[in-house]
């Protein structure tokens, strides 16, 4: 008889969750400015910057009118690498604005890179984690995913020695 799974799939929930709430647009905004030089190629990306999304409207900053000239003939080409990132078609349109390129750095808190480090999980818990996150496409997001989901099976399936 096969085990009972208590999660449903990652990726749907997510997705979900994304939706019902109007997320997907500052989710899209954040994976921009995480993955912009792979999203837009490294040369855009070196001289302009994604500000924000509103009503299917990507902001873009621009280091010069030079450049906003040069990405009006791109913007095409440019909505359509975006929304291959996004896996669905949630920008319309390119708003070009000239502006400075300074990137804010986030700042980490105190204690957060604090990690506590957990038993290994065993094979079970992690082939079972695995299924459930095959769906979900960002690799780094998968493997996250993956060892907090094994962990868990893997408490439930191990006594607390308290």
């Amino acid at each position: 008889m096969a085990a009972q799974s208590y999660f449903d799939s990652i990726a749907s929930v997510l997705s979900g969750i994304a939706r019902r709430h109007g997320m997907e647009p500052k989710l899209l905004e954040h994976k921009l400015l995480k993955n912009w030089p792979e999203i837009a190629g490294e040369q855009i990306a070196a001289h302009t910057r994604p500000d924000q999304i509103k009503f299917k409207k990507l902001y873009l900053i621009a280091e010069s009118s030079v450049w906003i000239q040069h990405l009006t003939f791109l913007k095409p080409e440019l909505i359509e690498k975006i929304n291959a990132a996004a896996g669905k078609s949630l920008i319309t349109d390119v708003v070009l604005r000239v502006g400075t390129m300074e990137r804010a750095e986030p700042v980490q808190e105190a204690g957060e890179s604090d990690e506590v480090i957990a038993p290994a999980p065993s094979p079970e818990s992690l082939t079972e984690a695995h299924a459930h996150t095959v769906a979900v496409t960002d690799p780094e997001l998968r493997a996250k995913l993956t060892d907090v989901i094994a962990q868990a099976l893997n408490r439930q399936r191990t006594p607390s020695k308290r």
